[in-house]
């Protein structure tokens, strides 16, 4: 099909708007969040940015699951008014596992503190069950608006979770309230934005409403219990995978090892997860009628190009940089935060290339395979730990980087494939993307030498 064909398809569709709107009004939250940085790492230790690697973890692996998975099937059903019993229910599941997460905090914080190792995180928390309510709701929300294509209306309220939670670090950190600040605008960053998304529903949508009752929820519960029965270990283990290790390293490294990792991990991860979970959201509202029209292979081997292009060679330019640059940038005790985002690198360039395209496990009805797939993934990370533990205590952060590579790898090959993609795709992908990647190296060769002479 000629070029001039394609973009008019895709303009058509929807498709290259809907980006531009998600991409395009996230890019002020992406620059926020990293251009305050290095006032942050001035303004709190690398034992702050540690306590802080550990109730993200938690809120990350709680909150995930919070809606028990049923925020995901809000897009899917074809009549809105059994959406919105799905999003009554993930609300509720949301609600119960606040409240569940929030009686072992009451009961018994210093016996969790002591269990993670950590007793700088026992006074802060609290906080963890307000930002699991917080996090679940936007979610539930989010899908909601993603199934209405209010793509415009997504972006703001992540420019709203950026200018909250820095704002809320950058203050608090001022004023001395350290560690505090970190986690309150970790809580902040999560859920702002639920406001405006629940105004919109109860003003525009609010006719679907009307159909929420016990009966329906009830139907609509049994219909998706696939979600719940394996989507959410799926998501338990796919995030557990990325984050026990994390909370495995502060416990077991000697100094703030978490805390280094913490900072090369949001360097890189905030504007990549920005965009990957943007282009994550336009294939899910997109993928279900590509996958009905018999397209779906062509229409994600263009996702995956367009991600090839503009997002593997600057990360390979940054794994290029990193070691000089963060410690000109954060300060010399961050150096080693820098040799950690090389390390990561692969896993950050595979995990960008599999992560958008992963809605086609769902949209495929493959549930039981991904949760599978993301349980070897769990094993293999948290196995890595534990061999590093023994064999290597002195390289725990970079046995997680290597097995964050393999496991990623992995998911790419298979998520490709039941898309549809053939090996002709995958040469042609390769030679699509060289010239842009080869690009990036050389400048990032080039930026090396110049920071090698001025360190």
């Amino acid at each position: 099909m000629p070029l001039r064909e394609k973009i008019a398809r895709l303009r058509q569709s929807g498709l290259i708007r809907s980006i531009t709107l998600l991409v395009g009004g996230t890019a002020f939250a992406q620059a926020l969040m990293v251009l305050v940085l290095p006032v942050l790492t001035r303004l709190y230790s690398p034992q702050d940015f540690s306590v802080l690697a550990v109730y993200a973890s938690l809120l990350g692996i709680i909150s995930v699951a919070a809606c028990l998975r049923l925020d995901i099937a809000i897009p899917m059903p074809e009549i809105d008014g059994d959406a919105a019993n799905l999003l009554a229910l993930a609300l509720g599941f949301c609600l119960l596992v606040s409240v569940v997460t929030a009686l072992p905090i009451l009961l018994a914080p210093a016996a969790i503190a002591r269990l993670l190792h950590q007793p700088g995180l026992q006074p802060y928390l609290w906080l963890l069950p307000i930002g699991v309510l917080l996090a679940g709701t936007y979610s539930a929300l989010q899908y909601w608006a993603t199934r209405k294509k209010i793509f415009g209306t997504i972006a703001k309220t992540r420019m709203t979770q950026a200018i909250g939670g820095a704002g809320a670090q950058l203050g608090m950190g001022w004023l001395g309230l350290a560690p505090s600040g970190l986690l309150v605008g970790q809580a902040i960053s999560s859920g702002a934005g639920v406001v405006g998304l629940g105004r919109r529903i109860l003003t525009v949508d609010r006719a679907a409403l009307n159909d929420v009752s016990r009966s329906n929820m009830r139907r609509l519960f049994h219909e998706y219990d696939r979600f719940p029965k394996y989507s959410t270990f799926e998501a338990l283990a796919n995030t557990g995978g990325i984050q026990l290790p994390v909370i495995l390293i502060a416990a077991l490294a000697i100094g703030p090892e978490a805390g280094f990792l913490m900072l090369g991990m949001r360097v890189i991860q905030v504007p990549m997860n920005l965009i990957g979970n943007a282009v994550s959201q336009v294939y899910l509202a997109h993928a279900p009628e590509e996958y009905r029209a018999g397209t779906l292979g062509k229409f994600t081997a263009g996702i995956l190009g367009g991600l090839m292009k503009t997002g593997v060679g600057p990360l390979l330019f940054a794994a290029l940089v990193a070691p000089q640059a963060f410690a000109l940038i954060f300060g010399e005790k961050w150096q080693r935060a820098g040799v950690l985002v090389a390390w990561m690198t692969p896993w950050f360039v595979a995990q960008l290339m599999s992560s958008p395209v992963s809605m086609v496990m769902h949209v495929r009805n493959r549930q039981r395979g991904m949760m599978i797939l993301t349980i070897a993934g769990l094993c293999l990370r948290v196995g890595a730990i534990g061999a590093a533990a023994a064999l290597l205590p002195g390289r725990l952060s970079e046995m997680y980087a290597v097995s964050g590579a393999v496991f990623y790898l992995a998911c790419f090959f298979v998520f490709s494939h039941l898309a549809g993609l053939r090996l002709q795709d995958y040469r042609l992908l390769l030679k699509s993307g060289f010239n842009f990647v080869a690009l990036w190296v050389l400048l990032g060769l080039l930026a090396r030498y110049a920071l090698g002479r001025f360190v």
